[in-house]
């Protein structure tokens, strides 16, 4: 009793807020989700819903199991050496390997550029009446202004908004549709590769695991401040980074998820096989009604903006790294970065034909790039000159040397396929 009175008139309690500081560290993984859910994703998740019905969910766990993994891994790159994983690549791999990666990454960050600004410009095609090229010059001169006058912080809370939208969009649309549940259950955890599905499969597994969004997450999840010398605050960012990128990539697995729903729901009980975001938004208005074709659009409007953001964000980011350098807006790398993702998706916008076509090749180009980021990350997060004590286990080498193996070879059967 006496202790507990003693207790009570000490004022010189530390601050200590619990599960509450969770909410200090929440921001990195979901500004890495949006790029998992951007337009690239909405058209392979489409396509496979529409032709597949529920049997591609599956891609969809896989996917965001290798993502947590990944993330999590690349995170600790970030938090314990206060480096990206560019930045890390040139430090500490000789040329003829770190060269070759980077400006690999560099065009898998164009070929999300692409998919983003087209997705913006669909958009605005659907709500506006506006063309394809003009739709994307709007897009890319406002994610612009977005990246070169707003602070981190300031976008990190915008596209954690848009990322809550997009999510009450859909969870909006499936309480208008009829889910086979008991059969989407059975597909989530069930491989099946249906004859024709290949490429995708590929696209999707492209779409959701994206190297470009690897190089971000090392960078951004330096954005929260801590001593870098001091190993109880490494220790407290890498616990709750884990947190931060299971709930971030359990948000992105579900807001996915409910596009194939939907498609499979809409399209594929009435043997529609969607072969263009505004034939998606167009047949919606008679099968559910005019709001949720308004609602379809200005979602994908929002993760179109959000994701070439995110995207141009990891474009300066890997060039910057180059250069040995952090992503810096106010830095000629970083900026140097993120004009040549977005001048060159743009340039190639106007040769492009078949824009639902496009969005599904770009995401296919992750998927092939992918490996190579994959054998980079963990070569450097497995090496204890780079990692001291906090390189990866045995284990874990295992777990991720398993996985990079297994999208090399997904890759390799894809393109003897073709």
């Amino acid at each position: 009793m006496s202790n507990i009175l003693t207790e009570l008139k000490n004022k010189k309690h530390k601050r200590y807020l619990g599960g509450m500081d969770f909410f200090r560290y929440v921001g990195p993984g979901l500004l890495v989700t949006i790029g998992f859910i951007d337009p690239g994703n909405w058209a392979s998740n489409f396509a496979a819903g529409s032709e597949f019905g529920y049997a591609l969910l599956w891609v969809i766990t896989l996917g965001t199991v290798m993502l947590i993994i990944l993330q999590h891994n690349v995170a600790h790159l970030g938090i314990v050496t206060g480096l990206c994983l560019s930045e890390a690549a040139t430090q500490y791999c000789p040329k003829w390997v770190s060269r070759p990666i980077q400006i690999s990454a560099m065009c898998a960050s164009i070929s999300t550029s692409l998919a983003e600004i087209i997705g913006g410009a669909i958009a605005l095609e659907m709500l506006l009446d506006i063309p394809i090229i003009w739709g994307s010059i709007l897009t890319t001169i406002f994610v612009f202004i977005m990246l070169f006058t707003n602070s981190y912080k300031k976008i990190e809370k915008a596209i954690i908004a848009f990322v809550s939208v997009i999510g009450l969009s859909f969870l909006y649309e499936l309480f208008l549709v009829n889910i086979d549940w008991p059969v989407a259950i059975r597909s989530w955890v069930t491989p099946t590769i249906p004859k024709g599905s290949m490429i995708i499969i590929m696209s999707v597994l492209g779409a959701v695991v994206m190297p470009h969004n690897l190089f971000l997450h090392s960078e951004i999840i330096q954005s929260h401040e801590y001593n870098k010398k001091d190993e109880k605050q490494i220790e407290r960012v890498l616990k709750y980074e884990f947190y931060d990128t299971m709930l971030s990539m359990i948000v992105g697995w579900a807001i996915n998820s409910a596009m194939i729903l939907l498609a499979a729901a809409t399209f594929f009980q009435n043997n529609i096989v969607v072969t263009e975001l505004e034939q998606a938004k167009s047949l919606l208005s008679p099968l559910l009604g005019n709001n949720a074709a308004v609602i379809f659009a200005l979602a994908l409007l929002m993760a179109g903006v959000s994701s070439t953001i995110t995207s141009g964000m990891s474009a300066g980011s890997i060039f910057a790294g180059m250069f040995n350098e952090s992503y810096n807006i106010k830095d000629i790398h970083s900026k140097v970065g993120i004009i040549i993702s977005f001048g060159i998706a743009l340039l190639l916008i106007f040769f492009i034909g078949d824009p639902f076509r496009g969005l599904l090749i770009s995401q296919m180009v992750l998927s092939i790039q992918l490996p190579f980021t994959m054998f980079l990350q963990v070569g450097l997060t497995s090496s204890h000159k780079v990692m001291g004590k906090y390189a990866n286990s045995k284990w874990s080498n295992v777990v991720l040397y398993s996985l990079a193996i297994t999208v090399t070879l997904l890759n390799i059967i894809l393109l003897f396929g073709m």
